[in-house]
């Protein structure tokens, strides 16, 4: 199990839940249930569900895996946190939903 530094956290350019997990030294799904229940303030999931599939994807913020870890995280920090990406996901779902009715519309 690697355990990586808080300067090789910052310098990913994604962070997955394997190396979250290696980095606070528990298991992958850990990381991944605590992340989909909002138990662990160190990023946000996605949640694709359509016909076909049902599947999470997970957004975690080297900054804010560093400050849980090191227990700098304050839950004030965190709400703000959570509602500027609240609203950011919100954007991207509008984004997806005009993006597929604009193909299906090109479609016909």
């Amino acid at each position: 199990m690697a355990k990586y530094t808080d300067d090789e956290i910052r310098k990913m350019k994604k962070i997955t839940c394997k190396i979250a997990a290696d980095y606070l030294g528990v298991s992958t799904m850990a990381i991944s249930w605590g992340m989909r229940e909002e138990k662990l303030p160190i990023g946000f999931t996605v949640h694709n569900k359509d016909r076909y599939t049902d599947s999470y994807g997970y957004h975690i913020v080297a900054e804010r895996l560093i400050a849980y870890n090191h227990g700098t995280i304050s839950e004030v920090q965190v709400q703000g946190i959570e509602n500027n990406l609240e609203k950011i996901i919100k954007e991207f779902e509008e984004m997806k939903q005009d993006l597929s009715f604009l193909l299906r519309q090109k479609n016909l």
